[in-house]
């Protein structure tokens, strides 16, 4: 029953986005450009790669980055550089940007050997003796998410990025994840873990 009624939630959610134009979205994008790259690949590591995420994704970051801003850190998600680029931005704005970037494609990544073991282990089984779910239950064998239920495209993406991410549902100085998922997940991670998981999932496609 709980499966559903959060099926219906996010059903819910991904209908009430504006639909985004991506040529108008093209447009717009020019201050997307000095951190996310022009083709929305971005060539510092600690900043993601947003070419080819899910538009409803994209959208619903631009609008928690917005959210903490107007709130104060209350709610949303908190980012200083992200908050201030999202403030000026209006719902058609990011429905454009988001269906933009949606549109291109990612880099390709590696995973180094040193972290397939630990990392495939944990990416495809998770760990049920500490309560930890395999990462396929929701982004998929090869990292692709889904759109519909809101999770996101985390194959190709930066070691560094994912790691900081990971980092911050640990600590929970990011919680802007549906029903705490990843937070709970995280909390459970060493610090090798979160490493060499962080790398694994740049080399799925």
């Amino acid at each position: 029953m709980k499966k559903l009624a959060l099926i219906l939630t996010l059903l819910a959610s991904c209908s009430a986005w504006a639909q985004g134009d991506a040529e108008a979205g093209k447009a717009k994008a020019a201050v997307c450009v000095a951190c996310h790259g022009a083709d929305g690949n971005s060539m510092i590591a600690q900043y993601p790669k947003i070419a080819g995420q899910h538009s409803g994704y994209l959208e619903k970051q631009l609008k928690e980055f917005k959210l903490a801003m107007s709130t104060g850190g209350k709610q949303g998600r908190n980012d200083p550089v992200m908050g201030g680029m999202a403030m000026p931005l209006s719902e058609q704005d990011m429905a454009d940007l988001a269906a933009y970037f949606s549109t291109l494609s990612i880099s390709d990544n590696t995973t180094p050997e040193s972290s397939v073991a630990v990392g495939q282990q944990l990416y495809r089984f998770g760990d049920p003796e500490r309560g930890i779910a395999a990462c396929t239950a929701c982004h998929g064998p090869r990292g692709n998410g889904t759109s519909l239920s809101g999770f996101p495209k985390i194959s190709g993406q930066h070691a560094e990025y994912v790691k900081i991410q990971l980092e911050k549902f640990r600590s929970a100085q990011r919680n802007n994840d549906m029903n705490e998922m990843m937070r709970s997940v995280a909390a459970k991670l060493s610090d090798d873990e979160i490493t060499s998981l962080s790398q694994y999932v740049g080399g799925l496609h």
